[in-house]
C-alpha cells in the first residue's frame, strides 16, 4: 500500500509541472509608488516511506526595480525545481526571465515592453525554450481597487525536443488579458490572466494558459498565496495535443522599498 501511495504521489507531482508556459503576469508587482520589490520562495522536503524516498527542492526569486522617474521598470524572475526518488528525476527544471517596461503617453496607460527568456525542463516534450520578444501593454481600467490590462507582443522562439531530436524556430504571437482586484481591509489580492499564443504562420497551432492567483498578507513581510493553472497545447512535437492543470499553496517573503519623499520647501514670502 505504501509503495502504491508513493507512486501515485510522484505521478501527481510530475503532472503538476508539465507546462510549457510560465505566467509572467502573476509574478508582476503591481506597485505604482514602490521603487524596489524583492520576493523569495524556498521549499525543501525529504520523506522516506518504508525505503521509498522523495526529495524535493524549489527556490524562486522575483525582483523589480523602477528608475528615478518611476516610468522605466526592470523585472527579473528566476527559479529552479528538482523532484527525485530512487535515482529518478520527476522534475528537473529552471527558468530565467528578464523584462523591461516603459510607460508611454500623458496618461501613462500604454507600456512598451521587451523581454528575453531561457527555460529548461528535461522531462517535457519541449526540453528547452529560448525566446526574445517586443510588444505593447495597455491598462484599460485603472481604479483604486481594480486594474485591467490587455497586451500583445511578438516573440521569436527556439525550442528543442530530444524526443524527436528536432529544433524549432518559430515566430509566435502573444496576447493576454489580466484582471486584478485588491480588497484593502484584508489585503487580499485576486489575479486572473489568460494567454493565447498562436504561430503567425499557422494560427491553428496555438497554446493557452489560464491562471488564477490569490495572495494575502499574514504578518510582517510574509504572505500566503494559492495558484490554479490550466495549460493546453494543441500541437506538440509528437503531433498530438496535451493539457495539464494543477493547484498549489505556498508562502512568500516580500520586501518593498519606496522612493524617499521630497521635503516641502515653502515659497519665499515678500513683506
Amino acid at each position: 500500500m505504501i509503495k502504491i501511495f508513493g507512486g501515485l504521489f510522484l505521478f501527481f507531482l510530475a503532472s503538476s509541472v508539465n507546462a510549457q508556459l510560465v505566467n509572467i503576469e502573476s509574478q508582476r508587482m503591481q506597485t505604482d509608488n514602490v521603487r524596489f520589490v524583492l520576493k523569495s520562495d524556498f521549499l525543501f522536503n525529504y520523506s522516506n516511506n518504508d525505503g521509498i524516498y522523495i526529495y524535493r527542492f524549489d527556490i524562486g526569486l522575483a525582483t523589480q526595480y523602477k528608475f528615478k522617474n518611476m516610468n522605466n521598470t526592470v523585472f527579473f524572475i528566476g527559479n529552479y525545481g528538482l523532484i527525485r526518488s530512487e535515482g529518478l528525476d520527476y522534475q528537473n527544471s529552471w527558468f530565467l526571465h528578464l523584462r523591461y517596461n516603459r510607460k508611454l503617453g500623458q496618461n501613462k496607460r500604454f507600456r512598451l515592453e521587451s523581454f528575453i527568456q531561457d527555460q529548461s525542463n528535461e522531462l517535457l516534450s519541449i526540453n528547452s525554450r529560448n525566446l526574445i520578444g517586443l510588444g505593447l501593454r495597455y491598462k484599460f481600467v485603472k481604479g483604486d481597487y481594480f486594474h485591467a490590462y490587455v497586451g500583445n507582443s511578438y516573440m521569436y522562439e527556439k525550442e528543442v525536443s530530444e524526443i524527436v531530436d528536432q529544433k524549432y524556430y518559430n515566430h509566435r504571437n502573444n496576447t493576454y488579458l489580466s484582471l486584478t482586484l485588491r480588497l484593502p481591509k484584508s489585503g487580499l489580492e485576486l489575479l486572473n490572466t489568460v494567454y493565447f499564443q498562436p504561430l503567425y504562420t499557422d494560427i491553428s497551432n496555438f497554446r493557452i494558459l489560464e491562471q488564477f492567483k490569490a495572495e494575502m498578507p499574514l504578518f510582517g513581510n510574509l504572505r500566503v498565496s494559492a495558484l490554479f493553472n490550466y495549460f493546453y497545447n494543441n500541437l506538440n512535437p509528437l503531433g498530438t495535443s496535451e493539457f495539464t492543470s494543477n493547484m498549489s499553496v505556498g508562502l512568500t517573503y516580500q520586501i518593498e522599498a519606496s522612493p524617499p519623499k521630497q521635503k516641502y520647501i515653502p515659497a519665499y514670502k515678500m513683506y
